[in-house]
C-alpha cells in the first residue's frame, strides 16, 4: 500500500451519505463524522425545524448538508427523502438506516398499536428505504448501506422485546440484503451500538441505565461520537472487503 491509497481509506470526498434520525444523538454524530470525512449529508427527521438545525450546524462544519423531514413509518415520505437526496446531491452512495422508535411494553401488555408502529418504524421503514434507494445505489462505484440494531438482538431483552426483536429481524435483513446485492457491488453490514449516552437513554430509570453499565466490562455508557470510527470502517473504501457484518460496539458487554 502506498500514501495514496492509505489516506483514500477513510475518505468519503464527493459521496452522498442520507442519515435517518440524523438530528441527535448517534444519528447527529455519525452525520458529523461523515461531513469531517468529505461527504454531502442528508439528514432526515419527523420534525422540520430539527432537520433545519442539524443541517445548518453540519454546513457550520463546512459540509454540504440538508436537511429532510421524513417519518419512518409512512411510506411515501421514504421515496420523497431519496428523490430530494438525488435532486440536491445526484445520488445516493450511503445509506445509513438510524432512525427508531424505543416503544417498550413488558411481555403479557403488549398492544396491537405498539407493536405496529415499532414494525414500521424499526423494520418496515429500513427495510423500503433501502428499496427505495437501491436503483442509486447500483449506480455507485462505493456502495454501502450500514442498518444501526441493537445488542438487544443478540441478549435477553426483559421488558424491550419489542424493539429487541426488531433490531434482530433488521439483522437477518442485513444478511440477506448482503447477499442479495453482493453481485451489484452493494455492501451491506450492521452497527450494534451498546449503551449509549443519548436522549433515548436518559429516559431511562436512572437504575435501568446502571443496569446497563455494569453489564459492560469497560463500566460506562458510551458517547455518540464512538460510534463514528465502526460506522466509517463499515462504509468507507476501509472496510471493502466487509458485507454482511455486524459489528458490537458495546464496551465488552456481549458475550459471544
Amino acid at each position: 500500500m502506498d500514501r495514496t491509497s492509505f489516506d483514500r481509506l477513510f475518505d468519503m470526498a464527493g459521496r452522498t451519505v442520507v442519515v435517518t434520525g440524523g438530528t441527535r444523538g448517534i444519528g447527529l454524530a455519525l452525520a458529523e463524522g461523515y461531513v469531517l470525512a468529505g461527504a454531502q449529508v442528508v439528514v432526515a427527521s419527523r420534525k422540520p425545524d430539527a432537520c433545519e438545525q442539524a443541517a445548518a450546524h453540519l454546513r457550520g462544519m463546512g459540509g454540504a448538508a440538508i436537511g429532510v423531514p421524513t417519518h419512518l413509518g409512512e411510506v411515501d415520505d421514504l421515496a420523497a427523502l431519496v428523490e430530494r437526496t438525488v435532486a440536491e446531491f445526484g445520488g445516493v452512495d450511503v445509506l445509513v438506516n438510524n432512525a427508531a422508535n424505543p416503544l417498550a411494553q413488558p411481555l403479557g401488555q403488549i398492544t396491537v398499536d405498539a407493536l405496529t408502529k415499532s414494525f414500521d418504524v424499526n423494520l418496515r421503514g429500513p427495510v423500503m428505504l433501502v428499496q427505495e434507494a437501491l436503483p442509486h445505489l447500483k449506480n455507485s462505484a462505493h456502495a454501502a448501506v450500514l442498518n444501526m440494531v441493537s445488542i438487544g438482538g443478540f441478549i435477553f431483552a426483559p421488558a424491550l422485546s419489542i424493539y429487541a426483536s426488531m433490531k434482530s429481524a433488521l439483522m437477518s435483513f442485513t444478511r440477506s440484503m448482503a447477499a442479495e446485492f453482493a453481485g451489484d457491488g452493494i455492501r451491506v453490514n450492521a452497527l450494534a451500538p451498546g449503551p449509549v449516552d443519548t436522549d433515548m437513554m436518559r429516559k431511562n430509570p436512572q437504575e435501568v441505565i446502571d443496569g446497563m453499565v455494569s453489564g459492560t466490562l469497560m463500566r460506562r455508557l458510551a458517547s455518540a461520537d464512538e460510534m463514528v470510527g465502526a460506522a466509517l470502517l463499515l462504509t468507507s473504501d476501509a472496510g471493502s472487503y466487509m458485507t454482511g457484518q455486524v459489528i458490537m460496539v458495546d464496551g465488552g458487554g456481549t458475550p459471544r
